[in-house]
Order: C-alpha cells, then structure tokens, then sequence
C-alpha cells in the first residue's frame, strides 16, 4: 500500500503546465485546467463585488466572472496592455476567467524539479502553492488554482 500512494503523488504532480507572469513572478497552473486564452476586453462590472472581481463577460452564452489575479495578489501594477491577457479556466462545473500579465508558455515540468514552497509572507496564501520548480534559469511557482478561486474569500461560489 506505501509504494501506491507514493506513485499516485508523483503522477498527480507530474504534468503540463500553462506559465504566466504577474509582476517579476513567473507562476504555472494545470494545463487541463486552462479552456482558453484570449485578449482581454473590459467586462461588465457587478455591484458590490471585490475589487479583484472586474465583473463578468458572455462567452459564447456563458456569463463567465473575470478575476484579475494581478488585484488579487496585490500587484503595484495592473495597467491593461497589449499582452494582457485572460485565461478563462474550467473549475468544477465553473468557468472564470483570470487577468495576468502575460502568457509564457506551456512547459512540462517533472516531479522531481518541484520542491516544496518555504514558509514565507507571500502575496498568496501558501496554501494555494503547489509548489517551486527550477526550470533553466526559471523559478515557476506552481498555484493550485482551483482551490484558490475555490475559496470563500474569493465570493465565486454560492
């Protein structure tokens, strides 16, 4: 039984992931997490909500809430441009979309290139780090994107 579940932690880290900047940092999340990618357009803003929450877009019929996770994390800068982009994601039975700065690439990124994150005071929770994975010269943080949008204080879910 021991050796399954050390397999089964290599194989759930194990896999593509879609890299993004915000700021100087360079984060990865689960490529089969990611729909798409588009441009970013302005949403229709909703009362009420958290600032992070730019308001939401219809996609193709969808009313699909736009989370800009450069607000989230406190960011200094958030200025819309042209590599601005929105990668909207399917979440459980949810699509949201979420505001970075720009798309690096889709990487694959071995178990074994993936350490724990140190404690730290971060701009997000550490709890929502996966992990750090030494790519080359790069340091990707992986986020668990799904429980953070997840999460009570992001107001996504009922």
């Amino acid at each position: 039984m021991g050796m399954m579940e050390k397999l089964d932690v290599q194989t759930e880290l194990a896999r593509e992931y879609l890299t993004f900047r915000l700021g100087d940092e360079e984060y990865g999340i689960d490529i089969l997490k990611v729909q798409e990618i588009r441009g970013y357009e302005n949403p229709t803003r909703i009362a009420n909500a958290p600032h992070f929450l730019k308001g939401v877009v219809n996609l193709r019929g969808t009313i699909v809430p736009i989370v800009d996770l450069r607000l989230r994390f406190g960011c200094s800068s958030s200025e819309y441009n042209a590599f601005t982009v929105t990668i909207v994601l399917h979440i459980g039975q949810r699509t949201i979309g979420t505001v970075v700065d720009s798309v690096s690439d889709v990487m694959e990124i071995p178990v074994e290139a993936v350490r724990p994150a140190p404690e730290m005071s971060s701009a997000i929770d550490a709890t929502y780090i996966r992990g750090l994975a030494q790519v080359g010269e790069r340091m990707v943080i992986l986020l668990d994107i799904e429980s953070m949008l997840m999460s009570q204080d992001m107001g996504l879910i009922d």
